[in-house]
């Protein structure tokens, strides 16, 4: 119903959406037949609904690869994440998760809804791993390591310091940029992208999200942690949860102000990256999130509503995008073919 609403609000979204059925369709008919690459696509839809149209878009190989990856680090997340988890439990696991995903055995009960069936069945998922090249298994075993390894050091640590803020981003944004940058090389289709580059691709859409969720996060029950730096925040108010009360909205907005210029000073970093990309699906898988992540911030900037509610780009807006690029490869293929 609630779609059918946004709809009839906008109804120049009903074509995207039609394209958007369609592509989901066709990518479908490319999922391997074996039950746990059913599994890792299925599971993929439900907790990264976003990106997996895009993922599934990209080569054979490196789909399977990047799809692997992504729900590899989907339940590192989930674990961080579970607060239920004592302290002395978790970190044992974050530091040795590289490890299990070549165990076929190995699985983990935490999490909630799907998280909680990533989880109580990620032996599909190391089966699926163990059946990827040894260039991607080894990529996605190195940055699982220092992922969990980075985890495990901020489950005790405060984000004191906009450089704590860059260090927290870097272990589980910026490795996710590296990693990737290190698939796309396993593939051959992209030379190794700088590390420095990498990383911001990666920050840039973290910083993001943690801006974008401020609402979300302070009012959830059991708390859990923040990471706006408190070097940012506390030059306005005294607790960051102060943000969200009405008679504190004009610093709220320059405290939002403030964290929103931080993250821009990535863009530059991000438009040499994927200037350098070759090819046409790696540069839209890499290039959709990006725009979402510029205009998220476009829309959060001078924004109380920031701390009001939820603010997001339109459904339709992003269904848009992505039809646009998936245009921009229909125009790049007739370009080559002609000049043949």
């Amino acid at each position: 119903m609630g779609s059918l609403a946004a709809v009839l609000r906008h109804p120049d979204d009903l074509y995207p959406l039609l394209k958007l059925k369609m592509a989901s369709r066709q990518a479908e008919k490319q999922i391997p037949p074996e039950p746990h690459w059913a599994f890792c696509y299925s599971m993929l839809h439900k907790v990264s609904r976003s990106f997996a149209l895009v993922i599934q878009q990209l080569g054979t190989d490196l789909r399977n690869a990047v799809c692997i990856f992504y729900l590899v680090l989907r339940a590192l997340d989930t674990v961080e994440d579970d607060t239920s988890i004592p302290t002395d439990v978790k970190v044992p696991i974050l530091i040795a998760f590289h490890r299990h995903v070549y165990d076929r055995e190995w699985h983990f009960s935490c999490g909630t809804k799907e998280y909680k069936v990533l989880m109580d069945q990620f032996h599909h998922v190391s089966t699926a791993f163990l059946e990827l090249g040894k260039g991607y298994q080894d990529a996605i075993e190195d940055i699982t390591k220092r992922m969990g390894a980075g985890m495990a050091k901020f489950i005790c640590k405060e984000v004191e310091s906009i450089d704590d803020y860059d260090e927290y981003c870097y272990y589980v944004a910026g490795l996710v940029g590296l990693g990737l940058s290190k698939l796309f090389y396993a593939s051959g289709t992209e030379d190794l992208a700088p590390d420095s580059l990498s990383n911001s691709m990666g920050l840039f859409l973290q910083k993001t999200n943690i801006i974008r969720d401020y609402l979300e996060d302070i009012n959830e029950i059991p708390k859990c942690r923040m990471f706006w730096p408190r070097e940012i925040w506390s030059k306005y108010v005294n607790k960051l949860e102060d943000l969200k009360y009405e008679e504190n909205s004009d610093k709220a907005v320059q405290c939002l102000n403030d964290m929103v210029t931080n993250a821009l000073m990535h863009v530059e970093d991000c438009l040499k990256y994927m200037s350098a990309l070759r090819d046409h699906a790696i540069f839209r898988f890499c290039a959709i999130p990006q725009i979402m992540a510029i205009g998220t911030l476009a829309l959060c900037y001078n924004n109380i509503e920031v701390f009001r509610g939820v603010v997001k780009m339109r459904r339709g807006m992003i269904l848009i995008l992505n039809m646009y690029f998936f245009k921009g490869e229909t125009r790049v293929t007739s370009d080559m073919q002609h000049k043949k």
